[in-house]
């Protein structure tokens, strides 16, 4: 584990939120399309828009963030995919009870549930995916 409280870490959390805004960007945008255009069924499209996110978010913390070097890609980029279906899992039950259960606006829901996700994804992939 890092010390969760250096200069360096808060810095890498601000360059994340920065690379997260722009997911959450690809999130809504694929989302809505899924959703309002395609007429995907909300929860397929809500995975969709994460799916997608996720990649983009990939690439740009390796290369930004966390200044990546390991020549392991595939397993680096596995990794980051696993945390965020973890993720993705958190965030479908975020929006599952805000939406179903507290009958909150769906739109509003998935701005929270990004919300909790962030900091779910930020110290998981901190101290795994590029933890080297």
């Amino acid at each position: 584990m890092v010390n969760l409280f250096s200069r360096d870490i808060a810095y890498k959390f601000i360059k994340f939120g920065v690379v997260g805004f722009s997911g959450v960007i690809v999130d809504f945008g694929f989302t809505y399309v899924c959703k309002e255009w395609l007429k995907i069924q909300k929860y397929v499209s809500n995975a969709i828009g994460f799916t997608i996110a996720a990649s983009s978010n990939y690439y740009l913390n390796r290369v930004w963030t966390f200044h990546s070097n390991n020549p392991e890609i595939a397993s680096e980029y596995g990794m980051f995919l696993f945390i965020s279906l973890i993720g993705l899992l958190i965030n479908t039950l975020v929006l599952w009870m805000l939406v179903s259960k507290a009958k909150f606006n769906f739109y509003f829901s998935k701005l929270l549930a990004i919300g909790v996700v962030t900091i779910w994804n930020f110290l998981a992939n901190l101290n795994y995916t590029f933890l080297h």
